[in-house]
């Protein structure tokens, strides 16, 4: 078992001073550790008496977080400076976060279940003047003993601003020695920060200070909404350290385990409401996407990341709309009954109370300093806001995106091109090496012969024919229930092909004029040619399925007597005999042989209600 009673931890031979970092989850688990491992007679917490009823109530209420206020009585002035004829600042509070990873809480909390004394020993001031607090990131204690972790930040702490925060270093010193004479074995939290200035202090003796007349604290519920700007540790992770504490998981490895699963249930989110649209976001990806969140940790110089790493990682490896996923998730916590009471919402360093009021706060908790950074994320659209855009759709004008134009022409090149490099190979020859190597080394056979001593070479004829009609099949077979939009769209120029395809129908409104949907299958005749509307030309009424349509149209259209096929499987027999009723045949072009996240977005099509509409497109569309 650790010892934790260390010559670094002594105050006496009856005090025990364990400095904590707030709002960390590991210094949380260090503190119930301790606790639980050792006995003590009696807790002392570095915080005023008046907020011990309200607090311990609190406590009680968890896992609720909650918020205990005490507001400052107004003080007067009888002199003017015109610095007072400003815009009235205001009104200020300071507060205590009844937070689960508080170390200062689970502190206290234990205390309660175990029957231990709890005394707050802090000064009573009317106006809490905070200081900032710097620590390196308290994951270092799964590696490195508290009292080593201590050392190393102890050169770094910075000296002790005079004023308040010297006066209450020497309130706490003074009751400490009060209980010493009381108790045999007491346990006595307090700030990182003020470590080193405490243990100075209980060993010098400093007058008695006193207390300020200060309001009774009150005890409030905050917005679940606003639970980031309470929590030390994201609300996600801080429900699920509350998680393994009622369900007796290990809960050692929650600070870096808990981010796996915010990725994983981001994803599953994320899947459930895009569907059939969403992005493959595979176990590869979330693995590099993890790898992506390390090097930015490591680049701010912190050992666990932050919110702004992790959403960032998330938008640069799987887009914006699971960036957004991520975000939410992270600011979710435990599902709490509700209870019929009035919500204080929380801000930046503000609030506003339930009757409208607006308060500046300070933490008597805080943690070290948060750096707020902005990062641009696509909004998605409301559901009320979809409705009302799907409700203006006019069904007799659409078109196509010019950007993803370009980009499945290119994609429809590179497939006519595999498929016009491979015509040849069928016919290709072997032969002996004599004097040139011609088109290269023929690897299998020189393998072949090996026991011969002989080189072998391949010689491909010259490419005949060209290709002017590309078929892609992307889901075979295809569900005619699942892609109901079938049309024929033309070339606006002379780069564009004539495109025939089936897909689903564009339902969900991600603009105003902007719907999105998914091709199953699709034809490409390039140079372009005036057609008529194949799904509702008779001639083709023979074909049973979708895919069999497509396939009739580009042998009858077709200019050349081969045709490209890009589909998972090869061509059945049945399609060689639909080819051959026109006089054609298939070049085959495995649709695995092209990176499935890639064609994944080339399937995503976004439609627009009219060419008007791509003027400010861009501004909504975002590549889910």
């Amino acid at each position: 078992m650790k010892t934790y009673l260390k010559e670094v931890l002594r105050l006496s031979s009856k005090v025990t001073l364990l400095p904590v970092v707030h709002g960390s989850g590991d210094f949380a688990l260090e503190v119930r550790r301790l606790m639980l491992n050792q006995s003590f007679d009696c807790l002392a917490v570095p915080l005023p008496a008046s907020f011990q009823p309200s607090v311990e109530r609190a406590i009680l209420r968890l896992p609720r977080p909650m918020i205990v206020l005490q507001r400052e009585r107004p003080t007067f002035s009888t002199e003017w400076s015109p610095e007072e004829s400003k815009a009235e600042d205001l009104p200020h509070a300071s507060y205590v976060p009844i937070d689960p990873c508080q170390g200062i809480i689970m502190g206290v909390r234990i205390a309660m279940q175990e029957r231990i004394k709890r005394y707050f020993i802090d000064l009573e001031t009317n106006h809490y003047e905070a200081y900032p607090s710097y620590a390196p990131d308290p994951y270092a204690l799964k590696n490195v003993a508290l009292e080593k972790y201590l050392a190393a930040v102890l050169p770094t702490i910075r000296p002790l601003p005079s004023g308040q925060p010297e006066e209450r270093i020497a309130t706490m010193a003074n009751r400490l020695r009060t209980l010493e004479k009381r108790y045999n074995s007491i346990l006595c939290l307090c700030s990182l920060c003020d470590w080193p200035w405490l243990r100075q202090a209980y060993h010098e003796a400093f007058p008695p200070v006193e207390n300020d007349e200060v309001d009774l604290p009150r005890t409030l519920a905050p917005d679940p909404k606003t639970y980031q700007f309470l929590l030390g540790e994201l609300p996600f992770l801080t429900a699920i350290y509350e998680r393994a504490r009622v369900e007796l998981e290990p809960d050692e490895n929650l600070s870096i385990d808990g981010i796996k699963e915010l990725f994983v249930t981001a994803r599953k989110r994320y899947l459930d409401q895009h569907g059939q649209y969403a992005r493959t976001i595979s176990p590869h990806l979330l693995k590099l996407l993890l790898k992506y969140v390390r090097n930015l940790s490591l680049i701010e110089n912190r050992l666990t990341p932050s919110l702004y790493s992790l959403v960032v990682a998330a938008q640069q490896m799987a887009g914006d709309t699971f960036a957004q996923h991520v975000l939410e998730t992270s600011q979710e916590y435990l599902s709490t009954p509700e209870v019929p009471e009035e919500k204080m919402v929380l801000g930046i360093d503000q609030g506003r109370m339930p009757d409208g009021e607006m308060l500046r706060l300070t933490s008597r908790l805080a943690g070290p300093p948060v750096v707020w950074q902005s990062l641009a994320l696509q909004k998605r659209p409301e559901r009320r806001e979809q409705q009302r855009w799907a409700y203006r759709w006019n069904r007799y004008g659409q078109c196509s995106w010019p950007p993803e134009d370009d980009l499945i022409e290119r994609f429809r090149t590179a497939v006519q091109m595999r498929a016009q490099a491979s015509l040849g190979i069928d016919l290709a020859k072997t032969e002996k090496f004599s004097a040139s190597l011609k088109d290269g080394l023929d690897m299998r056979e020189t393998l072949r012969n090996w026991h011969t001593g002989e080189l072998y070479v391949k010689e491909l004829p010259p490419t005949r024919g060209h290709l002017n009609a590309v078929v892609m099949l992307f889901d075979t077979p295809a569900d005619p229930r699942e892609y109901p939009w079938r049309t024929t769209w033309y070339a606006e120029h002379q780069n564009e092909s004539t495109l025939c395809f089936f897909g689903t129908h564009f339902d969900e409104m991600v603009g105003p004029g902007i719907a999105v949907a998914k091709y199953g299958g699709a034809l490409f005749l390039f140079p372009p040619q005036r057609i008529p509307d194949i799904w509702s030309n008779r001639e083709f009424d023979f074909a049973d399925t979708l895919e069999d349509r497509l396939i009739a149209a580009a042998s009858k259209y077709s200019e050349s007597r081969n045709i490209a096929l890009l589909s998972a499987q090869r061509p059945t027999l049945h399609w060689k005999q639909l080819a051959k009723r026109y006089g054609k045949r298939f070049v085959h072009v495995p649709l695995h042989s092209f990176n499935q996240a890639m064609i994944a977005q080339l399937r995503i099509m976004h439609v627009l209600n009219g060419h008007h509409v791509r003027s400010y497109a861009a501004q909504y569309i975002r590549k889910i």
